[in-house]
């Protein structure tokens, strides 16, 4: 196969309405920390933040008209090592009075969706450790996300318990 070197995912880049407000609920909640401060003739435009303990980096850019055309679509998934962390994860935000939909179990690992930063966007977690494996090099074919989900957790606590 042809394919150009990568070397990972350098930053999400993220359009808010507010950027001391957005600053304030990324390190509050997530326990991001200001790198860089951008500053443009005299205004701070943009923030990149990075995490202590392996969340990927984020930009923050200033930029109402853009973060309100995005709506509540998940662009992201941030990635938490495993079952027990997401779970952590999901109580911490619960215990600071933020709703989100729960962990729940998804097609490959475990998802935590239906957190919601300032502006609305959907800041979604997934699991990298994983309850299945698709074959390796292998796409697997998933119709119906929730269903297949749904079907596969049943399949698997009647193999063993979860």
């Amino acid at each position: 196969m042809d394919a150009p070197l990568l070397d990972g995912m350098h930053h999400v880049k993220i359009p808010v309405s507010d950027l001391d407000r957005s600053r304030e609920w990324y390190s509050s909640r997530l326990g991001y920390q200001v790198d860089a401060v951008f500053v443009e003739d005299g205004r701070e435009m943009g923030l990149a933040l990075s995490h202590p303990n392996g969340g990927p980096d984020i930009a923050l850019r200033l930029h109402p008209e853009r973060s309100e055309g995005i709506g509540d679509f998940d662009f992201f998934a941030i990635g938490v090592p495993d079952k027990p962390a997401i779970e952590d994860l999901a109580a911490r935000l619960t215990d600071l009075g933020e709703e989100h939909e729960g962990v729940q179990f998804a097609s490959i690992g475990w998802v935590l969706p239906m957190l919601h930063d300032p502006d609305g966007h959907e800041v979604r977690f997934y699991t990298t450790a994983t309850h299945t494996r698709p074959p390796r090099g292998q796409a697997i074919r998933i119709e119906g996300a929730r269903e297949t989900a749904q079907r596969r957790q049943a399949e698997l606590q009647r193999q063993r318990p979860l």
